[in-house]
């Protein structure tokens, strides 16, 4: 069986770039990935996190069900963001995470709920 290739920003990048109305920028000094000038991805400070807009309840199912990969530091516990250590998440989840932040980023509430 083939080991997957790495996550790297670069492989974020490209899928989230998929998505309409996305585009290039920057938050806090590092790329980003915006819908219509929201923010819904950017790379950590660290370069081997990343920090993904997510619902509460998703992202408690994700920290509890892998801690090694999905954490929160105090700094987001009240916000809907999560990081991601890019060398543990599979790739296969990484369309899936992403689709998520994006949905949860360009619609609202009532539309994104039926969406799940």
């Amino acid at each position: 069986m083939k080991r997957p290739l790495p996550v790297t920003y670069q492989t974020v990048r490209r899928i989230a770039l998929e998505f309409p109305n996305v585009q290039e920028g920057t938050s806090y000094g590092t790329p980003a990935l915006k819908v219509k000038g929201k923010l819904f991805v950017r790379l950590r400070e660290d370069p081997d996190s990343l920090v993904i807009r997510m619902p509460f309840d998703q992202r408690q199912e994700l920290l509890a069900a892998d801690p090694e990969t999905y954490y929160i530091t105090d700094h987001y516990r009240d916000y809907p963001w999560m990081l991601v250590r890019l060398s543990k998440v599979h790739p296969d989840a990484l369309h899936e995470l992403l689709l998520i932040a994006y949905r949860f980023t360009t619609f609202p509430p009532s539309v994104f709920n039926k969406l799940r």
